[in-house]
Parts: C-alpha cells; sequence; structure tokens
C-alpha cells in the first residue's frame, strides 16, 4: 500500500512521533490491518480516497498488525479491521469492521478542522509575535463561524494592544449570558485591575500619592493595583501582603485580599503565585 504526503505506514517505534505527537497538529486516523484480511483490503482504498480529498486535513497511519504485534497488543486490537482518530495526542474514537463509503466520510469528517477553526489555529501561532495579524484571522474566523471561544481569544489579542475598551465589549456581551469562562474571567479580571490603575494615574501618581499619605492604606491598594497592570506582580504582592498585615480583619485588608486572589487567577499556577499563596496563607491563618 503506496505511501503519500497524508498516508503513512508507522510501525511500533514510529508510534509516538507519527501517531500521538502528530495528532496534536492534525487529526490522525489510524488503521490496524494485516494483508491476509479481506475486509482490510476492502477498507483501505476507501479510507485513503477520502484521506487524500482532504487535502491534508487529516493524516491516516498504516499499522500492519503482522509487523506492528506489539503496538497492535498495546492499542488492545483483537479484530481487524479496527480504525482509530487520534486527536490531541489521545484516541477520541473508534471503529470495527467495514462501513459504507459515504458513512465512513461523515465520520473522517467530524474530526476535520472547518475553515474557521484553521484560522483560529493559524491566529493562536502566530499571536506571540504578530497581534495584528492575528486579529484579523479570528476576526475572518467569526465571520464564517460564532464561537464563543474564538470570541476570548479575540478580547485577549485586544487586551494586548492596550484596545481596552474592545476588549470590555467582548467580555461585557460574554457575560450576559450569565456566566464567564475562566480565561474570558481572566481578561474581565485584568480588564479591571487596568481600570483601577488608570484611576489612579499609573505608578508615578499612585505612588506620589502613597508616599504623601502614608497611614491612607486605600492608597497603597491603588499603588499595588498600578504596579499588577505594569506587570510588577512581585512588588504589587509584597504590597498587599503588607496592608492586609497591617489592618488584619479591616476593610482595607479585605480589599487587598480580594486584589491578590484576582491576580492568582490571572497569573495561573506560575511559582510566583504558589510563593504568594502561601505567604497568603501564613498570614492569614
Amino acid at each position: 500500500m503506496a505511501e503519500s504526503a497524508w498516508i503513512v505506514n508507522v510501525g511500533t517505534e514510529q508510534f509516538e512521533e507519527l501517531i500521538v505527537k502528530k495528532s496534536l497538529e492534525v487529526p490522525v486516523i489510524v488503521d490496524f490491518w494485516a494483508p491476509w484480511c479481506q475486509p482490510c483490503l476492502k477498507l483501505a482504498p476507501l479510507l485513503e480516497k477520502i484521506v487524500e480529498e482532504c487535502g491534508g486535513k487529516v493524516i491516516l497511519a498504516k499499522v500492519n498488525i503482522d509487523e506492528a504485534q506489539e503496538l497492535a497488543m498495546m492499542c488492545g486490537v483483537q479484530s481487524i479491521p479496527l480504525v482509530a482518530m487520534f486527536s490531541g495526542g489521545q484516541p477520541v474514537d473508534s471503529f470495527m469492521g467495514v462501513i459504507p463509503e459515504e458513512q465512513l466520510r461523515q465520520w473522517v469528517m467530524r474530526f476535520v478542522p472547518s475553515k474557521a477553526q484553521e484560522l483560529v489555529s493559524q491566529a493562536l501561532v502566530l499571536e506571540p509575535k504578530d497581534q495584528v495579524t492575528a486579529e484579523a484571522k479570528l476576526r475572518e474566523s467569526l465571520e464564517l463561524e460564532e464561537v464563543d471561544e474564538t470570541k476570548i481569544h479575540l478580547a485577549r489579542v485586544l487586551f494586548a494592544q492596550s484596545r481596552f475598551d474592545e476588549a470590555g465589549e467582548i467580555i461585557a456581551a460574554l457575560e450576559a449570558r450569565g456566566y464567564l469562562e475562566p480565561e474570558a474571567e481572566s481578561i474581565k479580571s485584568q480588564l479591571e485591575l487596568q481600570a483601577t490603575a488608570e484611576e489612579s494615574g499609573g505608578i508615578a501618581s499612585a505612588r506620589q500619592a502613597a508616599d504623601a499619605n502614608p497611614n491612607d492604606l486605600a492608597l497603597q491598594v491603588r499603588l499595588a493595583d498600578a504596579l499588577a497592570a505594569d506587570s510588577r506582580h512581585r512588588d504589587a504582592f509584597e504590597i498587599l501582603l503588607a496592608v492586609i498585615d497591617k489592618d488584619l480583619g479591616g476593610p482595607n485588608a479585605k480589599e487587598a485580599k480580594e486584589q491578590m486572589v484576582k491576580l492568582f487567577g490571572i497569573l495561573g499556577g506560575s511559582a510566583l503565585v504558589n510563593e504568594y499563596r502561601h505567604k497568603l496563607a501564613t498570614l492569614l491563618y
């Protein structure tokens, strides 16, 4: 069975590279077969035809179980033909036996990314280095398919370009559904932090106000917000901890704790977050 750009023969040694890792980039169909299996020989040309029609949007990995017995055992193959779909590094669906061509095509197409999904994937690759082009691709995707996850990606890209009002409009529209996904919630927190920092006039202005009124802990919290908005997170955490320590049980300590928790959510599970979670817990308990 001839190989092509999108049809490859895979043995046990290539399983990790050509199936598991490759499926992180594109869906991979794994066809477990053997030369003596007549149903396998009947199914093979149908699979190959459909994969070729997809033009690289899906890969067909053919596994001859006579030559890759260890791989067949590892995958729990008990009967052939067995066809499995791998996506994101994991098997996501499978079927045994021969099915009609149109039914087979429908099965394959369930996992082939749409044009809109392709645009999103391209945007995510571009985002770290070219946010303008990433934004254009996300908007093009949304013209094809209205998907909330794509809107969240767009809000993130707009925020990175300091287009806070536009990002805020997207998040507000999503929140009108009655809930926000964790990433959308994080962007909302960042927008709120940015708005608070702008109200304080930036780091220099916030520091001047805090230094002029050292006993006004609310101004210390505002300074921490300004620092956090400028990605000076450690400095912000230190000020917030100091406010909590000075005002345990008071309103300023409550606000400082809330700001720390917001920052934890924004920064995720980083070493810095783990460090200050521990410091906060030690201070409070």
